[in-house]
């Protein structure tokens, strides 16, 4: 092509731009052809954007939902009157010294299991020992003067105020001899009761005076729990009704008790009954002063149908579940609640036995969705 026919072919093109350009310019500055042209493009912008959220929406339809199911079960669930409290030993003392002295001997230490009249520990008994002996020598003269006197009497050479005399000083003897004793008795410090050392306050050459904490004996069996329960909540109960007791330290910890005493008054200013309850053979890792949960029996129900709780949907007076269908979908029931133990929840209505109920994955579940169990 020669120079000439190039730059004629460039001005036809360039006229031809130009025209486009003036018919778009004519169209957008008419009263109507700016708009439509305007419009036309939002129904296509909007016509596309439908197509997608359909597409998207189908699909999400005909995606299952991932969800876990568990069986509707039958069983006996009861409910409980809950309190809290701290396990303490009945028979709980501190030893203390009667006698004055030097501990001399130490025969037991915390945590050690004691009998009943075991010896705890020893004082010095050197003072004890001399005012002893000192009672015996003196209860011997008394007995000789009163041996004396008695046939003196008899032979009617002594007065009955002199006989009578020398026979109160040998009775004080002799209860001097006795008192000495028991002073003796003393130095050596025994357990009151069967239990165990749950402290030990004095060690060897410690200088005690009477009235000192020597130790702390505390018998584990029985262990109590004293309850403060409302009025209301007391009103069925009765002495020996089995009780619950769970370790608040270790949950798994679980063990039976009885009620053993109910407080026959109530407390004006805090209107609860006070409940005694005890432990029924404890394992051994309880110990005195262990924070408990006291669950008392109020009603128990049997055979009933029993849901996990995590399967409840509950709403602001009612509550659902939902089933997993025969045919992979999700089937919405309002349920009727009963009792509630632990994890598990009475379906009074609404659930039978044997149900698959959706315990996980139900948030967005709605009625009719198709689900896929894990």
């Amino acid at each position: 092509m020669t120079a000439r026919a190039r730059r004629n072919t460039l001005r036809v093109t360039a006229a031809m731009a130009a025209l486009g350009a003036a018919t778009l310019l004519v169209l957008w500055l008419s009263p109507t052809g700016g708009g439509k042209v305007l419009e036309a493009a939002d129904q296509a912008a909007a016509t596309a954007d439908a197509g997608s959220k359909n597409a998207d929406e189908k699909a999400a339809e005909k995606a299952p939902i991932p969800v876990k199911v568990a069986e509707a079960t039958r069983g006996d669930i009861a409910a409980y009157i809950s309190s809290t409290a701290n396990l303490v030993a009945e028979d709980d003392v501190r030893v203390l010294a009667e006698a004055e002295g030097r501990v001399t001997e130490l025969k037991v230490e915390e945590g050690r299991k004691v009998a009943a009249g075991e010896v705890l520990a020893v004082l010095d008994r050197s003072a004890a020992e001399i005012a002893l002996n000192k009672a015996r020598l003196k209860a011997a003269n008394a007995a000789m003067a009163f041996e004396r006197a008695d046939k003196t009497r008899q032979q009617g050479l002594i007065s009955t105020e002199e006989f009578d005399r020398i026979r109160l000083e040998h009775e004080v003897a002799q209860q001097e001899v006795a008192e000495a004793e028991w002073a003796l008795s003393k130095t050596v410090i025994r357990a009151p009761f069967g239990g165990r050392v749950t402290e030990r306050m004095i060690t060897v050459g410690q200088h005690v005076r009477h009235g000192d904490t020597l130790f702390g004996i505390a018998s584990f069996d029985p262990l109590i729990a004293r309850l403060y329960l409302p009025e209301g909540d007391v009103l069925h109960l009765e002495s020996g009704r089995t009780v619950r007791i769970t370790l608040a330290a270790d949950p798994t910890v679980h063990f039976a008790g009885r009620i053993r005493q109910i407080s026959p008054v109530v407390d004006t200013a805090t209107g609860t009954v006070k409940v005694t309850v005890e432990a029924v053979a404890p394992p051994e890792t309880v110990r005195p002063g262990a924070f408990v949960t006291v669950g008392i029996e109020r009603e128990r129900h049997t055979a009933a149908v029993l849901l996990p709780r995590e399967a409840v949907v509950r709403e602001l007076r009612a509550a659902h579940v939902f089933i997993a269908g025969d045919d992979g979908t999700a089937v919405k029931r309002a349920v009727a609640l009963g009792l509630e133990e632990g994890a598990m929840v009475e379906a009074v209505d609404g659930v039978s036995a044997g149900d698959r109920v959706i315990v996980a994955g139900q948030g967005g579940l709605k009625p009719g969705a198709k689900i896929k169990i894990l």
